[in-house]
């Protein structure tokens, strides 16, 4: 299995970086509550210098927003819903261990990190723009189709695993009590984005190692470039 964006997301996205990291050996059993602190405490911080949308991770994903005709203001980045929310609710949702530990990494770094079971993804996934048949299964149980043109997680069964790239994922990869080997994706468009998503996503193997000793989680990220655009989906 690979993960790729096509040639057509990185041409018309010239700024973009993305980072992954493939773990295998994760469970629901897991102390994350010291790591999920410490990012909560530093988006928090974050939050108290200024409005989220003067923060350049999230202007960056605004205007990518906008020329792909979504309002800003109605589709928000993943991490952008995040550091919202933190900020009117001064914390974060616990859903599963793995889960908490990546939202929190990604409201403290204003970079959206998406978290798909791999087990549930059929054969290759790459990011590439929807024909309009593909199939999106909401949270709820529902079906949906993606518009022709968005950015999407797509698999090689024509499943969406992501829509409108990082506003929403799919309730067909989302982390389960069962999930035990996970793609982890970070991506930002903003000026020194690569730093950043590599910094993101080797503090958070760090953070994995912790939590999960037994799993085999890589020391550094793959970083994924539009001369070097594809990861190996393997532990």
């Amino acid at each position: 299995m690979r993960f790729r964006h096509v040639p057509e997301v990185w041409a018309d996205h010239p700024t973009l970086s993305a980072g992954v990291l493939v773990v295998d050996g994760v469970s629901g059993a897991a102390e994350v509550d010291e790591a999920v602190g410490g990012y909560v405490r530093r988006a928090l911080t974050m939050l108290a210098d200024g409005p989220v949308s003067a923060l350049p991770q999230i202007q960056a994903w605004r205007r990518t927003f906008a020329a792909m005709g979504l309002k800003p203001t109605q589709y928000r980045c993943a991490a952008e819903s995040l550091l919202r929310r933190l900020g009117k609710d001064g914390t974060l949702p616990r859903i599963h261990p793995l889960v908490d530990l990546c939202n929190a990494a990604s409201a403290a770094a204003a970079i959206p990190v998406a978290v798909l079971d791999r087990d549930r993804v059929k054969g290759d996934l790459e990011v590439r723009y929807a024909h309009g048949d593909e199939t999106y299964a909401t949270f709820a149980g529902e079906v949906e189709h993606p518009a022709a043109g968005e950015v999407i997680f797509a698999d090689e069964a024509g499943q969406a695993h992501a829509r409108r790239w990082t506003y929403k994922q799919s309730g067909a990869s989302v982390v389960r009590p069962e999930t035990r080997e996970v793609l982890i994706v970070a991506e930002a468009l903003h000026p020194g984005a690569a730093a950043d998503v590599e910094a993101l996503l080797t503090a958070l193997a760090a953070d994995l190692a912790r939590a999960w000793p037994a799993a085999r989680i890589p020391s550094a990220p793959a970083m994924l470039t539009s001369t070097a655009p594809v990861a190996k989906l393997t532990g």
